[in-house]
């Protein structure tokens, strides 16, 4: 999934960014309001975790703006505050979620992920297609029983091939949800993933190349 996570303090954005990268996510960074605005509205992310009380552009001010202009992007509210009147208050602004710091990062792993379930169509926990099995919760893979011992980057490449169905998935796309902001979009980056994948499930060959348009799991 593309997550973005919205916090002032530097050390606790940055953790929680590579708690999430662990985890298979491309993940975006923003320290105020004003920021978390600007890459909204460049970038289709599926959930932000959104610090409430946020300089330049308070956090509540950026739930209401998100919530009116992406009915697909789920909010996870985190603020110091744990009174029910701030969570009621918080949700209430439109916040799918609201979690109280200080929190477990397990468990803020395990609310993104439910929330990025309710931003797609409904889909299995474990996805499958043409002998190949990819638990997201267990992070494991395998092909006709045999295990694939993919990167991060691969991982989250053939879940989106595995989450189309057959569709054919454009490179953008793979792009926007597995790779950050600081991706360069004239790298080969996909391309090089899509080999690698390649030669990882073995044969016989699963990822077509669909000309024009992307690539897609047989």
């Amino acid at each position: 999934m593309r997550v973005l996570v919205v916090e002032d303090e530097p050390m606790l954005a940055d953790a929680i960014a590579e708690w999430l990268r662990d985890e298979a996510h491309a993940v975006d960074v923003a320290h105020d309001g004003a920021a978390a605005l600007e890459r909204i509205a460049v970038h289709d992310y599926d959930v932000v975790v959104l610090d409430r009380d946020l300089p330049v552009v308070h956090g509540d001010d950026v739930c209401r703006e998100l919530v009116a202009a992406r009915a697909d992007t789920r909010v996870l509210m985190l603020t110091a505050a744990a009174e029910v009147t701030d969570r009621v208050a918080g949700l209430s602004l439109g916040a799918d979620d609201y979690l109280a710091k200080p929190f477990a990062f397990p468990e803020l792993a395990a609310r993104i992920q439910s929330l990025g379930r309710r931003c797609r169509p409904a889909a299995p926990p474990v996805l499958r297609r043409s002998g190949v099995t990819l638990d997201p919760a267990r992070h494991e893979v395998f092909r006709d029983g045999r295990y694939l011992p993919l990167s991060k980057k691969e991982f989250a490449v053939l879940a989106e091939l595995l989450r189309a169905d057959g569709a054919a998935v454009s490179a953008e796309h793979l792009l926007e949800k597995a790779w950050d902001e600081h991706a360069d979009p004239f790298t080969g980056a996909v391309r090089l993933t899509i080999l690698k994948l390649r030669r990882k499930l073995g044969d016989p060959p699963l990822v077509e190349t669909v000309t024009g348009v992307g690539y897609r799991l047989r």
